[in-house]
Parts: C-alpha cells; structure tokens; sequence
C-alpha cells in the first residue's frame, strides 16, 4: 500500500528524535576522581555552602546530559540532607542562557550551569558556573598568533592586544597571556576581560559580569582600531560571528585549538554586515512587527521590549509581542499578518540565519536602524541590551522631530528591496490612539457573506482577513442533499483504528 502523506506527525519523533554529538563534545571521565576534576566538584560545594543555598537547580546542555546523573549523585553525597538537587534535562530557549524559568518551577534559590554559556546578565538568581576545560597549547598558540599576524599587518606597531576566547578556555587564559608577553615587545599591552565563575542579580548588590573593557581602558587611544588587534581562541561559532560584527573596525585573528591553525577573519566582516544589511531593508518596509521573546532570564529584556514597543509606535507601525519558545520556521508561519521580527535574545542567539523562515528576522539595533526616518547606517553593530538602553534619549526625540516633519500620508517610500515605490500603512498616530476615526469609511469592512458590517478599529490582523482570498466556507442551505452518516476512526494520532472494517480493508 503506497504511504499517505499527513499534516501532522504522531509525536513519536520528539522521543525517537536522536542528536549527532561530537566526541569532542563530551569530555572523557572514566572515574570519578576525573569527574569531580572537570566538573569542578569541589568548588561548586563550596559556593552552595557558601550562599547557604537550598534548593539548586542544576542546567545541563543536550551534550552533557549523560553526565548529569553522576554529578548528581557526586554534589548530594558532599552537601547537608536539607539541600536539594534538581537536574534541569531542556531550556526554554537557548542552553547557553541560564535557565531561571525553569529553576522557578522548583523554586530554586540558585542554579549551576554547565557547559558553554553566553555569561548573559542574570536577572533573579545567582549562578555558578562550570564552563569546562578544554586542551589547549597556549605555547603553540601565541607563537600561531604571532607568525599569522606578522605576515598580515606590522605587528610590533600595534600597541594593543585584545584577548577573546570561548569560555571553555578560559582556564588557559592566564597561560596564553604570559607566553604572549615572552614574545612581544614590553610596550605592547594585552587587555583581557576575566570570566568570573560565580554571577549574582542585579538586585544582589554584588559584582556583574563585565560585558566591555573598563570605560578608561575602551576610551585609550592605544586601544583603538588603528593601534590594536583582536585574538579569539575558539571554533567557528556564534561567538567569533557576533564579535566580527560589533569589532567590525578591528583586525580579528582567530586560533582553532582544535586544528590548531591561526588565521584572518576580518576579511570576511563586510559580507556579514552586509547580509545584516539586507535585513534591515526588508525590516524597513515592514509595516507589522513581531517582538520574539528569546529569552526570560537575560537582564534588561523587559525594559528593551518596551522600548521596542515605544519605538514601533512611534513609526506609526503595528507591533505584536510573541513568547513560542524555541523558535522554528512551523511556528513563526502562523502569524502571516506579521511582516518582520525583532528578536530580544542574548547575543550568542539573537543572529539567526533566517533563510529558513517566511519573515525576516533582526535584532533590537537593527530595527532601530530600519525605523530611522533617514537611511543611515556607520557600520556600528550593538548586541548588548544594556548598551542599547544607555544610548542618549536625544537622538530618540530628534528621530520623533524628524518623523513629525515627514509626516505625510500620501507620501511613497522607496523599497530598496524591490525597487519600487510603496505606500506605507499607519497604525495609530504614535502616541498610541487610533487613525480610523468614526467618519473614516476605510474602518468599516464587509463581516461576512450576510453583508454585515464591522468596525475594524486599527487592526492589523483584520487587515489580513480582509485581504486573504479565502473568505470561509459558503453558505448553501437547502441547496446539497444531505451527507450519509458514518461512524469515524478511532483511537489515537499515533495509528488511528476503524471500527467498522476488518483487517483485509472490507467492510464487515
């Protein structure tokens, strides 16, 4: 019998699903003193008892979890009785985020994440973190660095190093600085920003994690693009993308310590800019736009979403906040109405690759830059939540200031990305009142085959309706002879049974 194809599968493939893992992935621990090693056993003890923490959720990435009841199992034998252990096996978004929706279902006090992680600002809980350590020769890294970078620009000029690395290394950061000083001039300078293991809440009172170079040290003239130079050790990976991105200015070099090969990846910055460029554009001529909540734990998200929100409004433009989850092209394709979305995620998740999806996909900065009145852009990439809502309020008054002198209704806009002129819907009068007025005949629009009329107060999604070729079923009573009543399938999604047939197909 040939297969029938179905709109909807039976589940089974979220249980039966497997993940491809590298073994590179998975540190090797064949006893339990090589656990308590990598794991950092002790001194996850020891900050438990230190913050006299409870309950503690424990967050494992999809690659880690084999490992997970080991660990358990090694934390409750070294903790009290009255301490409780919750092992966290899936993220609400992404497993480099801490997961604090999820701790507050067991209403933990703290939670220790493992793996790699983003070192997001938390917003309730404080974390302890175990990033791992990876092998690395800091030896072979620095000599590396310094042959590639020779070869490609003079480096005895620069007078600056900037130290980037994937936080799984970060336990070799000190090693790779010092063979670095062995091999460079003494008036060379190397600035680094420590990973610290434990973060607390800004509601703590306690240190934050540092996101930036201190304010005196970013503002140094031996520190700029022209006297400095960025060393990433890592793979390829979202990281060294977003670091491109926000250094577009600088000479980037990376080191694989996995292949063990140092290299440019500077040069291929202006092609990223300008694939994020392109989503600007289509972000510019959107007219409703989805606010993607990535994330419940990063701080600031809730002020960014608000602004957001005021910012959209302000450009007479509709705004809808959405909260699906991990996000996939199935579940963003069933909001058609929505022309754009703006992603608030952490920076490691907030760049996706959105060839997949129906609608663009951008970031909080680059949604600002699409609802400028004027088409300008420098090149400045900003990921940050807190670096975007310290941005001057002035330059928001002077974008309303402008908006107002433009504020013509008939007016086309030119799309760059079809080359035509378009007219731009309005939703509202940005101060959040409504543009269909009583009198306006374009609010009312036909209800349904009756000729009954509505009033479509400003609404994006009845817009849609309207527009939509599909207008329901027709009405025909009285018109078809009624249909033979038969008894339906039974049972579940997974293999539905009939009732009424035996196994040969024929019916009894």
């Amino acid at each position: 019998m040939a297969e029938v194809a179905t709109f909807s599968s039976s589940g089974e493939d979220a249980i039966t699903r497997t993940i491809d893992l590298s073994e590179e992935d998975i540190p090797h621990t064949s006893t339990s003193e090589e656990l308590e090693e990598v794991y950092d056993i002790a001194r996850t003890v020891n900050e438990i008892e230190k913050g006299d923490y409870k309950r503690i959720a424990l967050q494992f990435p999809d690659e880690l979890l084999p490992h997970s009841v080991p660990i358990f199992r090694l934390l409750k034998s070294k903790i009290a009785d009255t301490r409780e252990l919750y092992v966290l096996a899936d993220t609400s978004y992404g497993s480099c985020c801490v997961d604090e929706v999820a701790a507050q279902h067991v209403d933990a006090d703290a939670l220790v994440h493992y793996g790699h992680a983003c070192m997001s600002q938390t917003s309730r809980l404080p974390v302890i973190y175990v990033l791992g350590k990876k092998p690395i020769d800091a030896i072979h890294c620095a000599q590396s660095f310094i042959e590639v970078a020779t070869v490609q620009s003079s480096i005895p000029d620069r007078r600056t190093i900037l130290l980037r690395y994937d936080v799984a290394y970060a336990h070799q950061a000190d090693a790779v600085i010092s063979e670095l000083k062995s091999k460079l001039p003494s008036t060379t300078r190397i600035l680094h920003i420590p990973v610290p293991l434990v973060a607390y809440p800004p509601s703590s009172g306690q240190h934050r994690i540092p996101h930036h170079l201190p304010e005196a040290e970013a503002d140094d003239p031996k520190a700029s693009p022209e006297n400095s130079v960025i060393l990433y050790i890592g793979t390829e990976s979202l990281a060294l993308t977003n670091l491109l991105l926000t250094h577009a200015s600088y000479e980037v070099y990376s080191y694989n310590p996995k292949t063990r090969a140092a290299q440019l990846e500077s040069g291929r910055t202006n092609k990223l800019l300008m694939r994020r460029y392109a989503a600007v554009q289509r972000a510019r001529d959107a007219d409703v736009i989805g606010i993607l909540v990535g994330t419940l734990g990063v701080a600031n998200y809730l002020p960014l979403i608000s602004h957001l929100r005021d910012i959209i409004k302000r450009a007479h433009k509709r705004s809808y906040t959405l909260s699906v989850g991990k996000i996939n092209p199935a579940k963003l394709g069933n909001f058609l109405e929505i022309e754009c979305f703006v992603l608030v995620a952490c920076p490691e998740n907030s760049l996706l690759d959105a060839k997949e999806f129906l609608r663009p996909i951008v970031t909080p900065y680059e949604l600002e830059v699409a609802l400028q009145p004027t088409q300008t852009w420098t090149g400045r990439y900003v990921l940050d939540f807190e670096q975007l809502l310290r941005e001057p309020k002035n330059a928001d008054e002077d974008a309303t200031a402008e908006l107002a002198d433009h504020d013509d209704i008939d007016q086309p806009i030119f799309s760059l990305v079809t080359g035509k002129y378009r007219h731009a819907k309005r939703y509202g009068d940005g101060n959040g009142s409504s543009t269909n007025e009583a009198g306006d005949a374009s609010a009312i629009v036909l209800r349904n085959q009756d000729n009954a009329l509505s009033k479509m107060d400003d609404s994006a999604a009845a817009q849609f309706l309207q527009t939509r070729t599909f207008q329901g079923l027709e009405t025909r009573v009285g018109q078809d002879a009624p249909s033979l009543l038969e008894q339906g399938r039974s049972g579940i999604a997974r293999g539905y049974g009939d009732d009424h047939r035996d196994r040969d197909g024929q019916g009894e």
